[in-house]
């Protein structure tokens, strides 16, 4: 049975999280996988799609205003609007590479934890 991690949150309750077989921490809190939270927040900061679509839609409203206006040739609205599409497209690649990225990681740490929790198994048979 998973038993609780053994870390105080900020807010100063006990962590609710499960631990691993064989830790005292969950993921969250572990020392050992310090690095690896470190590397995740990093690549979070960094990532700013939210920014990039907002800045998208910002640029193409003012096209399309300014088309409605007159003051843009809608021919040239349209090519703009073509290489927006593109952009927007390219940012919703870059954020499916990341994810699976992300989900690769963490199939990885799993299967890992699989692999130690069968060889614990296999110890305890054998003692």
């Amino acid at each position: 049975m998973a038993s609780k991690c053994a870390a105080i949150t900020r807010g100063g309750a006990p962590c609710k999280g499960l631990v691993r077989l064989g830790n005292d921490y969950c993921p969250a809190h572990d020392p050992t996988r310090h690095e690896a939270r470190r590397r995740a927040a990093s690549k979070a900061g960094k990532s700013k799609p939210g920014r990039e679509l907002a800045d998208i839609k910002d640029r193409l409203f003012t096209l399309v205003e300014d088309v409605v206006k007159g003051d843009v040739d809608k021919g040239d609205a349209a090519v703009a609007s073509q290489l927006y599409n593109v952009l927007l497209r390219a940012i919703s690649m870059n954020l499916k590479v990341k994810e699976l990225e992300e989900l690769e990681a963490k199939l990885e740490e799993m299967e890992k934890a699989l692999e130690r929790h069968g060889e614990e198994s296999a110890y305890d048979f054998a003692g």
